[in-house]
């Protein structure tokens, strides 16, 4: 494998940080764009990666970083906007994923990874999904035959710090004995974060994933209630997990919409009345069951408990 420079976007977020370790492993020299440098110290002290501050919407610092790179990582993506009418997500996803196009043909660089997500459409009802749809498409068109594009098309991805699988067992901690759950039977096949980050990173290479929509799910489907189930089961809390119908699933997104940290949004809702599911061979062989319990147990008041125990009992 030639080594290569590459410039990765988003990559101070949870895939990007395995995705960077990952690449400076393979021995790539690695730019991570990032608006605040000092907050990302961990990324600091890898070898041949540079963490730099700059703005990613602006086209001359983005042409100043692309300059002599042999590839660009495009991860950005938000799951929910500060507004309600879909123009944040419009700018995160379409708008930027425009630059990096224009960008990397002025700068010739010539292998664009973009980060993508499954049941992204450009005509979806949710805003999130059809802004990812958009992008993925003006990605795919826009490049031309000059630059190679690959778009990676997740499930949920699940792994120690993961903002899915982390969030429910906050959120567990402190619920009552019901736990009201909206779109309790949308299905998942939870992909195990270094699983994807290895995909993408055998793609960079690998002529064969020129061009491709690459879908990645983890080998087991869940249904939502039976995931939050196993995370409150994993962290010793005892609670009982009601689906809600469907008009208090929207009812319950419209109020958590205008709640401090916008725990739940209609985008949301939209977006899970549609099963994350591939129906071709699973890319990420990894399990929930042989990861996740090691750091939601950390979320449990039982963990010290539960670790001694297991330690002396096997």
């Amino acid at each position: 494998m030639k080594t290569s420079s590459i410039c990765v976007l988003g990559g101070t977020g949870f895939v990007g940080s395995h995705l960077c370790a990952e690449l400076v492993k393979r021995g790539h020299h690695v730019k991570i764009l990032t608006r605040r440098r000092e907050r990302h110290r961990d990324l600091l002290v890898l070898p041949k990666a540079q963490v730099i501050e700059s703005d990613i919407h602006d086209e001359a610092q983005l042409r100043e970083h692309f300059q002599d790179c042999d590839a660009v990582v495009n991860l950005v993506g938000i799951l929910n906007e500060k507004g309600h009418n879909g123009k944040g997500f419009y700018i995160a996803h379409v708008e930027l994923t425009r630059k990096v196009i224009t960008m990397c043909s002025s700068c010739k660089v010539t292998r664009l990874l973009h980060m993508s997500a499954l049941n992204a459409n450009p005509n979806a009802k949710s805003f999130y999904l059809r802004t990812k749809g958009e992008a993925e498409n003006y990605a795919h068109t826009f490049a031309g035959n000059k630059i190679a594009v690959t778009s990676f098309r997740p499930s949920v991805i699940f792994g120690l710090e993961d903002n899915f699988l982390n969030r429910f067992a906050s959120i567990l901690k402190f619920s009552p004995v019901f736990f009201p759950l909206a779109c309790a039977n949308t299905k998942f096949a939870p992909a195990y974060v270094e699983d994807v980050v290895n995909a993408m990173a055998d793609a960079l290479d690998d002529p064969n994933t020129f061009g491709q929509r690459v879908n990645l799910c983890g080998p087991k489907q869940y249904t939502l209630k039976q995931l939050v189930q196993y995370i409150a089961s994993t962290c010793g809390y005892k609670r009982t997990v009601i689906g809600l119908p469907n008009w208090l699933a929207k009812l319950q997104a419209y109020i958590l919409e205008y709640m401090p940290g916008k725990p739940f949004s209609i985008d949301n809702y939209y977006s899970l009345q549609i099963d994350s599911v591939c129906t071709e061979t699973n890319k990420c062989p990894t399990s929930l069951e042989a990861i996740a319990p090691s750091y939601l147990l950390r979320q449990s008041r039982y963990a010290s408990h539960k670790l001694f125990r297991n330690k002396y009992h096997h």
